[in-house]
């Protein structure tokens, strides 16, 4: 079974030589634009296992130097396969932590009974499975007072003084630039202290510890703390962090991403993986620092950075536009900078298509999908009972009216997302009209009791019951279905999957399983479909979209011999979060401004996730805002670019299978 196949998608080629470069000069040139020494892995794993062998050498070295190795170590969730491979190291005998120090870098005030704390974190993923002495843990004590806390922060110092410094900093680059819970407006200079936790930084909190019970404040180390150590090694992981990476690593230091502080550090070093190192100027504009291994998809990147850099649609470029902003390879490659507009120019024309099903009986020798076989028989797998018109509302309607038999598949109940409130007034209404209905029976109002109390006594945090979560599950399922009756999806054509993952009650799932994939697979077979649309939503800040992805993807391999798999094609839309950068996009769908209103519509008739949904993350917009916006921005940036102008644009990926 596998179960991982979404983090195999690798939407650019980038040559091993722009993240890993072999000798000194071509490392020069490539991070010129680089503050601080960044190493880039091509996963994970290997990032980790760098990092997990560094400290090794760190402990053993200061160790051998001095008797002991202090460790200021941090809780984010990005240092958790680090420490899972200093576990292994442990075990296996190539590592003591006998003569080493620990030092929790920050801890959340107060202590909640039910809410986070890092140092209980600390010892679940790590300090508990090795070999590291009781009294060797040093933390932040929580049960210090507000009165107290000026000389206890000195003392927590003091006792770092004492000890000889840090001589190893390991934390990660928060997702807002963080350093431990120095929040932007933290100063290089700043010490240990008692800071208030922002709305952003309480709601990833909330997302990573999964608990709602969140403090407003905590107690950290400071930026001056954390660099005042001999060594620091940071690291981050995912496309979601790398704009901030980018920040951090070429933007200067500033107060307002305290991560870039690190520059002003002699032996500090940050360690990434290429999702997070998207953004930096190596990995994105490689044409700025080397010369080029030029594809069709850096070359479209390429043309549509001088584009912005220059204010020109793209047949409007000149030689003189390509020798100015350094991309004089490409004339040399194709000619003329005519040649090469020409060139990209058909390449985003060919996107662009009002037939996402393709069109019957038409020459399909450049469009994006397929005329044959028409109609098709397609599926929309969505992560939850709204991500389908969120993310492509305008291509179903257009897939539903162009007479092709479209499938929706909502993979989770998302029943968690369902605010108590909005369950309630469904009740309120019930309580009102049974009497007049006949239905007012024992056991209803037994139910209706029993939901009433529970709610009233609620605490933050707390499982809702079994009835209610299958309650929730009505409310959502009812929402899509009269969402999916309005854009004419037939009745027998929705399906609630209902996949076993995310019925934990809880903002933490469990793991993919045979029972999730069997699920996606008996759907698969039953329809036998010629068009998959999924979610591409790989940085999806709670994890469930690209669960389900991976859902769809592995029951897609285990059916790969199949004979319908050779003539299906996968198309990966992005939600509520994202979009697809343009060098990506191999689909893009025009969306007119009646279109547009239909699938705003479409997305209000899932009433129960607008204003309340608490799930909206740190964007203050409504979902069918950031849907528009983004739809537009899309549309937007196809008309600087000299192509059509529409009102907006839905954008798609194609997913090649894994064959092997």
């Amino acid at each position: 079974m596998k179960t991982n196949l979404s983090s195999q998608i690798k939407l650019d080629r980038i040559p091993r030589r722009y993240y890993d470069p072999q000798g000194e000069i071509e490392l020069a040139a490539l991070t010129r634009e680089e503050k601080v020494y960044t190493k880039i892995f091509e996963n994970v794993n290997d990032g980790s296992r760098y990092i997990a062998d560094s400290i090794v050498r760190y402990i053993k070295r200061y160790v051998a130097e001095k008797g002991k190795c202090v460790l200021a170590l941090g809780a984010g969730t990005s240092t958790h396969s680090v420490y899972a491979e200093l576990i292994k190291l442990c075990k296996n005998g190539e590592v003591s932590f006998k003569d080493v120090i620990v030092y929790n870098i920050s801890e959340f005030f107060p202590l909640l009974p039910d809410g986070p704390s890092t140092l209980k974190r600390l010892n679940d993923v790590f300090l508990q499975h090795i070999d590291i002495k009781p009294e060797n843990i040093r933390t932040i004590d929580p049960a210090v007072t507000k009165e107290d806390m000026f000389d206890y922060c000195k003392a927590y110092e003091q006792s770092i003084a004492n000890e000889g410094g840090i001589d190893v900093t390991v934390c990660e680059v928060g997702a807002i630039g963080t350093l431990a819970f120095n929040e932007p407006g933290s100063t290089a200079s700043s010490l240990c202290r008692l800071v208030l936790l922002g709305s952003e930084a309480r709601h990833i909190v909330s997302s990573d510890y999964n608990c709602e019970n969140v403090p407003t404040t905590a107690i950290t180390l400071g930026i001056s703390n954390l660099l005042s150590a001999r060594r620091v090694v940071t690291m981050a992981w995912g496309e979601n962090r790398a704009s901030i990476i980018k920040r951090t690593v070429e933007e200067p230091a500033s107060a307002a991403d305290p991560a870039s502080f690190l520059q002003n550090h002699p032996h500090a070093k940050i360690v990434v993986d290429l999702p997070a190192a998207e953004e930096l100027t190596r990995i994105s504009q490689p044409w700025k620092v080397t010369s080029c291994e030029w594809n069709d998809k850096l070359i479209r990147r390429a043309i549509v950075w001088l584009c912005d850099m220059t204010g020109k649609p793209i047949l409007k470029l000149t030689d003189k536009d390509y020798n100015d902003w350094g991309l004089g390879e490409l004339l040399a490659l194709y000619g003329s900078a005519y040649n090469v507009n020409i060139k990209i120019f058909n390449d985003l024309q060919h996107t662009i298509t009002g037939w996402p099903g393709g069109k019957p009986n038409a020459d399909d020798t450049y469009r994006p999908e397929r005329a044959n076989p028409y109609p098709k028989r397609v599926i929309v797998f969505s992560p939850h009972p709204d991500d389908d018109v969120i993310s492509m509302g305008g291509t179903l309607k257009r897939l539903v009216d162009q007479k092709h038999d479209v499938h929706v598949a909502y993979e989770t109940s998302g029943n968690i997302a369902v605010g108590d409130e909005d369950m309630m007034r469904y009740f309120l209404m019930m309580d009102k009209i049974a009497p007049m209905f006949g239905f007012q029976t024992e056991g209803f109002n037994k139910l209706s009791k029993d939901v009433s109390s529970f709610v009233a006594q609620k605490k933050a945090g707390e499982m809702d019951s079994a009835d209610i979560r299958e309650i929730k599950t009505m409310i959502r399922q009812a929402e899509a279905t009269i969402a999916c009756n309005y854009i004419g999806v037939k009745p027998q054509n929705i399906h609630f999957l209902r996949l076993p993952f995310y019925e934990t009650g809880t903002i933490k799932k469990g793991d993919l399983s045979e029972a999730d994939i069997e699920i996606v697979k008996k759907l698969l077979e039953d329809v036998k479909p010629h068009q998959i649309f999924v979610a591409g939503d790989l940085a999806d800040p709670h994890g469930t979209h690209r669960v389900c992805t991976d859902a769809v993807f592995a029951a897609l391999y285990e059916l790969r011999n199949e004979d319908w798999m050779r003539d299906c094609r996968i198309w990966m839309y992005r939600g509520a979060w994202a979009e697809w950068e343009i060098d990506h996009i191999e689909m893009a769908v025009p969306i007119s401004p009646e279109e547009l209103r239909f699938k705003r519509n479409s997305i209000l008739k899932h009433q129960s996730q607008m204003e309340n949904a608490p799930f909206l993350g740190d964007d203050d917009r409504l979902f069918w805002q950031r849907a528009e916006e983004r739809n537009r921005a899309t549309a937007s940036l196809y008309e600087k670019l000299g192509l059509a102008s529409y009102e907006a644009m839905e954008a798609f990926v194609e997913y090649p299978p894994i064959k092997d």
